[in-house]
């Protein structure tokens, strides 16, 4: 097992206005399986390609075991990468395509038939060892990628999306046993995806990824639950967070979240309350995950029933507040230079939304069976602890 390291690692491409990684520092202890989550171009695949040694990096270094590789060819890497594209030799049987290396490489043909079974077998693709890809499912020829990069026994697996192109339940299916398979071999690897549910699912530890600066990193529980900027807030969470504009009045230690047509009335005596007294007649981005429907006094919001989501276990109410979204150009990250900049001086933070909520609606949970309707008035309860509050640069403001 190896132990990665990045530090201040950097990737300019001659094409790019911007770097596609940025001054990056990041760990990967041995056997841990990381899990870089972001949307599209957020660099996910730069990062794996310069671990791999495929791409040299501007500025930084790569280390494992704490020896600088950045001068080591891909080749010597003990490095094997899995891509979203399969990349199997149409030509060549399953056999083939998964013991390819090690022919490349010379080894013995008794050994390499060996491994071949061996791969095979972890991958639950034994029985195809004859066919061509063109004869096997989207799945199946995922597994065939995954058993030619194992078949090498890498001390290091980087796999850049290779789920994405495989139907629903084969991928839930691959992706419990890519984990069960990792864990068991116990190889280091990094794997990259823009599916929450795979990194939520998946991960000892989310690396979240935006346009090639590092976020935030820790355990699925804990970037959820405390999400370091708007952007990891608003890409986690399904269905999608809520993002409303909001000024702070303090007042004799009372507080208040004016959210312009209704207002939260935050609990006196609270120390949380009073550390965003410090703040009054600030603007700042509420982010509101599903709530609960309110059932006894406190804070609330009311609306009307725009959406009704059944889900059988549950309903998703998408309920009109009234209030104000947040603008599209929120800043998510910190970044260097004029071109990485809005009108606004902020990048948009709505990328990170697969399914945004509409302006002014919050989502609210309704246990089944349940009898809402479109056009009924509801009311969601707002407890302190589902109130996650944004700066205007997109920081976390602790309370």
């Amino acid at each position: 097992m190896v132990a990665i390291a990045v530090r201040a690692l950097t990737k300019v491409f001659a094409d790019a206005g911007a770097p596609a990684i940025e001054n990056i520092d990041l760990d990967v202890s041995p056997g841990e399986l990381l899990v870089l989550l972001g949307p599209t171009g957020s660099g996910k695949t730069t990062l794996l390609r310069l671990l791999s040694g495929v791409e040299q990096p501007t500025g930084g270094v790569v280390l494992f075991d704490g020896v600088a590789v950045d001068d080591l060819p891909a080749r010597e890497r003990n490095v094997a990468m899995v891509f979203q594209t399969y990349a199997l030799y149409p030509h060549l049987t399953v056999a083939q395509n998964i013991g390819f290396a090690l022919r490349a490489g010379g080894d013995e043909p008794g050994d390499v038939a060996g491994r071949i079974a061996e791969a095979a077998r972890q991958l639950g693709v034994g029985e195809l060892l004859g066919r061509y890809p063109g004869h096997l499912s989207g799945g199946q020829q995922q597994r065939v990628a995954m058993a030619r990069a194992l078949v090498r026994r890498p001390a290091v697996l980087l796999l850049d999306e290779p789920m994405s192109r495989v139907d629903g339940m084969a991928r839930a299916e691959l992706r419990t046993e890519t984990v069960a398979l990792v864990r068991r071999l116990g190889v280091t690897t990094v794997y990259a995806t823009d599916d929450q549910s795979e990194a939520m699912s998946m991960a000892d530890r989310v690396a979240v990824l935006r346009r090639g600066v590092l976020q935030q990193v820790g355990s699925p529980a804990s970037v959820y639950a405390d999400p370091a900027t708007l952007f990891v807030a608003a890409l986690l969470g399904t269905p999608g967070t809520s993002l409303l504009e909001a000024a702070v009045y303090a007042d004799n230690g009372t507080v208040v979240l004016d959210l312009g047509s209704q207002v939260l009335s935050l609990p006196a005596g609270d120390p949380r309350t009073e550390a965003l007294a410090l703040r009054h007649t600030e603007r700042v981005t509420l982010a509101l995950r599903a709530l609960r429907p309110a059932t006894s006094p406190g804070m609330r919001l009311a609306g009307t029933v725009r959406r009704v989501e059944n889900l059988g276990h549950e309903l998703l109410a998408h309920v009109d507040t009234g209030a104000v979204p947040t603008p599209p150009q929120v800043a998510v990250s910190a970044r260097r230079g004029p071109t990485a900049r809005t009108e606004y001086g902020f990048y948009p933070v709505h990328e990170a939304l697969h399914d945004p909520p509409p302006a002014g609606e919050v989502v609210v949970r309704i246990p089944a069976p349940g009898t809402l309707k479109v056009g009924d008035e509801l009311s969601a309860a707002v407890g302190l602890d589902d109130v996650l509050l944004f700066d205007r640069a997109g920081r976390r403001i602790r309370l």
